[in-house]
């Protein structure tokens, strides 16, 4: 189990919390974002790409994302070259994901109570 997170993100520290006692993978999703085949994974698992972005992030913002008409495989390029872009944190199992923290969603993921 890998987990994408920002140590100054508030859900990334509730999401950490929720998850002491289990075995994870920490990465640092600004120095370390998703891979292409990471994201595309998620992607399928969410029902689209889109749903990958942090639409309240600055950066999502500046670039203009949302007036973008970006192909999937230029949304999962630019999201793999700027984990600001991504929203978080970004859970990946070896068969399921989330992204955002909700807990009801992360018991589904990885199975409640699961150690």
């Amino acid at each position: 189990m890998k987990v994408y997170a920002y140590k100054n993100c508030s859900s990334c520290q509730k999401a950490l919390r929720y998850l002491e006692g289990r075995t994870y993978e920490l990465l640092p999703i600004v120095e370390q974002p998703p891979t292409v085949e990471e994201l595309r994974r998620m992607a399928g698992y969410l029902g689209g790409v889109r749903k990958l972005f942090n639409t309240s992030g600055v950066q999502y913002r500046e670039l203009g994302i949302a007036g973008r008409n970006l192909s999937d495989e230029e949304a999962l390029e630019l999201l793999a070259s700027n984990g600001k872009l991504v929203k978080r944190p970004f859970l990946l199992t070896s068969d399921g994901g989330a992204v955002g923290f909700r807990p009801e969603v992360w018991d589904q993921v990885i199975g409640k109570g699961a150690l």
